[in-house]
């Protein structure tokens, strides 16, 4: 079938269905589509077999819904109604959600019903994680079941069950009493707005917005105090407990630019009391939040990382590398990278960039930085190392897990393997490894096309070398098994030699080093030049401008979308 998908952006599930859908074989074009006439716009000019629109806030009009067929993501079950669904579940502690693929109607979300996919809410997910991970696991097989429906001539469901139609969740609704709410309300209410919108707080003289949240067991002081500082985040108590918070938003006037998200305690510099700096990692057992922990399992080590929304700034590669060399001298012969249940990495932080007084030189910082931690992880010659990737990835995030000697995802995944969204050459050795994993001309198509992959496609063209078909929370315990069972095999030792062995050629050959070099040349040129697309494509995305209609593919369209939008 020829699909078209509208969005109002060229988000994480916007994505992922545009790659599945590809993938069962349909002509998919995609477009941006901000408002109603670009939504009429966009059906006249690709006359589709069907429309899908997994993230829409413009209207469909009448005379488009009655000559197609437009189904409708709505991030709930049958019969729930408004704007906020996912945040109202989270904040209400909701155990249990859906996805409900709609006919468009002329009631927002009142539509016939074509598919519906029920899934569980874990406990601690924020939104932006459980909107990446179980919500487009239930969406996608949702839009799969409603397409084939539609191709086999069946008719949609009326909605006849009972019907919760609630307004949009303001700022009042998520307001935070701090001398009488508990951990686990300030939790729910940080949680349901973690990437978007943050929930608006005063602190330290300013109006701020909060964004993420996570329990702290040990850590007591005065309601609304803030206690302690750790990897960028501050600790504030709450009426029986405390928090963390890992970034902040600054608020800004009418007519002011959007401020940056940023780490919490970059964004509070100048204002931040003296608090003390906690170390990394705590006591097995207690409930607190540290961006980067390493634990062992035999002859497995696994060093884990999550950094909001997978930015990595300048701070961010400069711990993980130090954490990842710490780990290189333990007594292991298997080294998972990553496997946590959310994004793996996207590579450079373009908030940190875009907010520093010389975005330029925090540029050049940054991809430095990045390249130092994907350089480390090449030159590790005395062990297996596994990229584990448990959501998605893109530009110098998949190059960090192509630097691992296997790269294992879940099935979930999206990879985008590519910079050009960004107006960047891209960095991160890519063109040393995405070659050499791929084949040449596959890691140029990958490149110029600019799309992003699932997990099965990755594996068959080789980008990936194992997928997890697994829930989301259990990509990490399935690929700890796995990794265990890597260690033990007989052949790891000799591949573990072999891998040195071949190191020492290329170094003595064409060094990885080489390639560095060449990719920071163009890119470093590209950071020094006001007039190059990235600057005003980083600004777009930081600064969350409203996108422009059309392709995504379109020239200058395609920044990487707000995490869980």
């Amino acid at each position: 079938m020829r699909i078209l998908l509208i969005a109002s952006s060229y988000n994480s599930l916007t994505q992922r269905v545009h790659a599945e859908l590809r993938d069962r074989g349909h002509t998919v074009p995609v477009e941006i589509t901000p408002d109603t006439a670009s939504v009429r716009d966009a059906v006249a000019r690709h006359r589709p077999d069907l429309v899908v629109a997994p993230l829409l806030r413009a209207v469909v009009p009448k005379d488009v819904w009655t000559a197609h067929h437009c189904l409708i993501v709505h991030p709930g079950p049958a019969g729930d109604r408004g704007p906020s669904s996912l945040d109202r579940a989270i904040q209400d502690g909701a155990t249990e959600w859906g996805v409900t693929v709609l006919q468009a109607d002329e009631e927002l979300d009142a539509g016939d019903v074509w598919a519906t996919v029920p899934f569980r809410i874990p406990r601690t997910a924020a939104k932006s994680d459980l909107y990446r991970n179980e919500l487009a696991d239930a969406a996608v097989e949702a839009v799969h079941l409603a397409v084939e429906r539609v191709a086999a001539g069946a008719a949609p469901v009326p909605q006849t069950g009972p019907v919760s139609a609630r307004p949009r969740l303001r700022q009042e609704d998520r307001r935070i009493d701090w001398a009488a709410d508990t951990t686990e309300r300030v939790l729910r209410t940080l949680r349901a707005a973690d990437s978007q919108p943050g929930v608006r707080d005063r602190l330290l003289g300013g109006e701020w917005f909060l964004h993420g949240g996570h329990a702290e067991d040990t850590l007591r002081g005065r309601p609304g105090d803030l206690l302690a500082t750790r990897a960028g985040a501050v600790c504030r108590a709450t009426a029986d407990g405390a928090v963390w918070i890992p970034e902040l938003r600054l608020r800004t006037g009418p007519g002011e630019p959007r401020a940056c998200k940023l780490p919490a305690t970059l964004a509070l510099a100048g204002r931040l009391p003296r608090l003390p700096e906690l170390p990394p990692q705590a006591a097995a057992g207690v409930r607190t939040w540290s961006d980067i922990r390493y634990r062992e399992h035999g002859s497995v080590g696994v060093l884990s990382f999550t950094f909001p929304g997978g930015a990595m700034s300048t701070d961010h590669c400069r711990r993980l590398l130090a954490a990842y060399r710490s780990a290189c001298t333990r007594p292991t012969s298997v080294l998972v990278l990553g496997g946590q249940r959310d994004v793996f990495s996207h590579g450079i932080h373009l908030g940190v960039i875009e907010a520093a007084a010389d975005p330029a030189a925090e540029s050049w910082a940054n991809v430095n930085a990045m390249n130092d931690l994907v350089g480390a992880v090449l030159g590790t010659t005395d062990r297996l190392v596994v990229g584990a990737v448990g959501g998605n990835a893109a530009a110098g995030g998949v190059m960090l897990a192509l630097a691992a000697d296997e790269v294992w995802c879940r099935s979930g995944s999206v990879l985008n393997p590519h910079y050009r969204r960004m107006g960047l050459y891209g960095s991160e050795y890519w063109t040393y490894t995405l070659p050499r994993k791929v084949g040449a001309d596959m890691a140029v198509r990958l490149t110029d096309e600019a799309r992003p992959l699932t997990a099965a496609t990755a594996l068959g063209i080789g980008l990936v070398d194992r997928v997890a078909d697994c829930e989301p929370s259990a990509f990490l315990p399935e690929i700890t098994r796995w990794a265990a069972r890597l260690a033990s095999h007989p052949a790891t030792r000799t591949r573990i030699a072999a891998k040195k062995a071949e190191h020492d050629r290329r170094e003595a050959c064409t060094p990885p080093g080489a390639y560095r070099d060449q990719e920071l040349a163009r890119m470093r040129r590209t950071f020094t030049d006001p007039a190059a697309p990235y600057h005003a494509l980083r600004r777009a995305f930081a600064r969350k401008t409203a996108p422009r209609a059309g392709s995504p593919d379109g020239p200058g369209a395609g920044a990487p979308a707000p995490a869980d939008r």
